[in-house]
Formats: C-alpha cells, structure tokens, sequence
C-alpha cells in the first residue's frame, strides 16, 4: 500500500481512524493509571480485616497489675479491623481494690469494643452486686468507671426482699 497512490478520502478515513484509536488506547491506559492504586488499597484492607471465630473467649482487663474485669463468652467473633469482639452466652465479673468480686453479670448476648472500652450485655442481662442487690434488664452499657452503667428495657431492681423496682 503506497501512500501516494491512495485518495484523499482514504487518507482521511486512514488519519481518523488511527486518530480515534490513538485517543481509545489514550484513554485505556489513563484510566489503568488512575485506578491502579485504588484496586490495591481496596485489596490491602480486605487483607488487613481479621476475624477469628472462637469457642470459650475470655477478656480480662488489668489495672496496676489487678483484675479489674473479665468476660467468658461461650462462643464469639473478634474483628481485628474495627477491634470488637461479639460473645454469646456471656458471664464476667468486676472486682475491686482487694481482688475480689464487686459485681456478676450473665447475659445472652455481649459486645467488647476495645477502641471505646465499652461493653454491651444484650437480652437476658442479669447483674449481682456483692450487697445483694440485683438488677435485670434487656440491654446494659458500661463505658469505663469515670461514666454512668445505662440499662435499657424492662429495668428491675430489687435488694433481698426489701426493695423493688421497676423502670
């Protein structure tokens, strides 16, 4: 094919199409450029996420080398990535200064979160402080000693047989 001998109309059919896929390989390979750090960020946080299904999950915290709590979960999840652990059939304990037992708790249902320091007892929450006094409700939330125990639905309260209430 002689480039002399052609027409100006296929020349000009020529031109553009080389034109056009000129701009299309252009484009493909802009848009590689773009994208390709995206693909890979996307791909090293899936491979960051953990998640650990376990059986007989215990978390303790210590402060000054002293228990302050501990929780036993039956079965449970630990996400490392947003650092939470969900337990079912929960119990634990705190303890005070002298390393015993000021308060038990059993539940059907808990969550630690770590980053907050929070836990949650959800359905079936029952709580025993060591005066005998009892309370059970459907969703408790303990977020550090410094901020108030919150108990949500069906609060009851009661001490031996002498006190009784309901909220």
């Amino acid at each position: 094919m002689n480039w002399k001998n052609l027409s100006r109309k296929r020349k000009a059919y020529i031109l553009g199409l080389l034109t056009l896929i000129g701009i299309l390989a252009w484009a493909f390979i802009s848009a590689g450029v773009i994208t390709h750090n995206f693909n890979r960020s996307q791909l090293a946080t899936q491979e960051d996420k953990q998640e650990a299904l376990i059986n007989g999950l215990i978390l303790t915290e210590t402060k000054k080398s002293e228990k302050y709590w501990e929780i036993y979960g039956e079965t449970g999840t630990y996400n490392s990535s947003n650092e939470v652990a969900v337990l079912d059939n929960v119990i634990g304990n705190f303890y005070d200064e002298n390393n015993q037992v000021s308060m038990s708790f059993e539940s059907s249902h808990g969550t630690y979160n770590s980053k907050k320091n929070e836990i949650i007892l959800y359905e079936n929450t029952t709580i025993v402080i060591k005066d005998g006094t009892t309370l059970k409700t459907k969703r408790l939330t303990w977020s550090g000693s410094n901020n108030p125990v919150i108990a949500h639905g069906d609060v009851v309260i009661t001490r031996n047989k002498d006190f009784y209430a309901t909220a």
